[in-house]
């Protein structure tokens, strides 16, 4: 019998390079409220719980995501997955003392996913005896992991395959809205109860990616909803970019804003997302509409849409990367 992973894996960090140190730091400290630590001249943590460090940011001039890490339950689920990785011919790498340090774990490993992300895989993060300090009530995390990610491609069938096939993910539901004119198909797993730790977003054909950066957003959960207000007011103030107002997603529940990085992709801070129960049958919904109310854009300027267009036609022009899963099927 196949051993399953659904359940056993959760967002765990995320990486980020970025010349803009002084930016991060006012952006999570003072805008979202996470507690900020300086690491030396080239390096930022921000913690938002028990664990030492959710989001790092290095120095550097890639303005992106560097490495989405994962926290398995065990030793036991993370060899499952390195030998699921092995059949599919995909290298792993064991990460430096020092880069496990900074992420604020133990020891991790590190692979290339698609469309070229580095994805590391740990057990045991670095939990100091301290509390966060946070603004408000702080941030929900625990077993659903940090929060979620959204991944733009025009690969949506392989990157599906990689996520199911390597960690058991589970659809939770689909969207579809026109979006720019342009027509979207969004899909939502689960890898535990948190309603999705990932969701593929992709256009209808022609398969194009609108996006500069290797994620669209990283979703935050607030612990109330003021927590999500007083953020948005705050953010506003420091002058960053807001490009969603308060909204409400129709499958999720979650209320939330969007809001610009100082690297360009997106976060969402959200508040009070439905659970998946992983005892009760759940109902695959498709839905229309990203929105169920609000969310409305505010930085979908002239320049910005055409900076969108070029990217997307750009894309059209190159081959993104995926993985060939096939043979996880036959060595069960």
């Amino acid at each position: 019998m196949k051993t399953s992973l659904f359940g056993r894996v959760r967002l765990g960090y995320v990486l980020v390079e970025s010349e803009k140190l002084d930016q991060w730091e006012r952006f999570g400290a003072e805008g979202l409220g996470m507690q900020a630590e300086r690491l030396g001249e080239h390096a930022l943590g921000f913690r938002i719980d028990a664990h030492l460090r959710r989001l790092i940011v290095t120095r550097g001039p890639a303005e992106d995501v560097q490495a989405l890490g994962w926290q398995v339950d065990d030793e036991a689920a993370l060899a499952e997955i390195e030998r699921r990785l092995a059949l599919c011919g995909i290298a792993l790498h064991t990460g430096s003392e020092a880069d496990a340090i900074l992420r604020g774990v133990l020891r991790f490993v590190r692979f290339t996913g698609p469309k070229g992300q580095p994805i590391e895989l740990f057990v045991h993060a670095r939990t100091p005896p301290s509390a966060p300090r946070v603004r408000g009530g702080g941030f929900v995390t625990g077993a659903s992991g940090m929060g979620h990610v959204a991944i733009t491609t025009r690969e949506p069938e392989a990157a599906l395959a990689f996520w199911q096939d390597i960690f058991d993910a589970r659809v939770s539901d689909y969207i579809e809205d026109k979006l720019d004119g342009v027509q979207m198909d969004f899909t939502f797993l689960h890898l535990n109860e948190r309603h999705h730790s990932v969701a593929i977003a992709s256009t209808r054909k022609p398969r194009m990616d609108p996006i500069r950066t290797r994620i669209h957003h990283l979703n935050l959960q607030a612990a109330e909803f003021d927590d999500v207000a007083d953020a948005l007011l705050r953010c506003r103030q420091l002058g960053f970019e807001i490009a969603n107002s308060i909204g409400q997603h129709p499958n999720d529940r979650e209320l939330s804003f969007y809001v610009v990085t100082p690297s360009g992709f997106e976060m969402e801070l959200g508040w009070r997302p439905c659970l998946v129960p992983q005892d009760q049958p759940w109902t695959t919904t498709v839905y229309q509409g990203i929105s169920r109310w609000g969310h409305f854009p505010e930085n979908l300027t002239r320049a910005n849409k055409l900076r969108r267009v070029g990217r997307a036609l750009l894309s059209m022009t190159r081959t993104e990367q995926t993985l060939n899963t096939r043979a996880i099927h036959e060595h069960p």
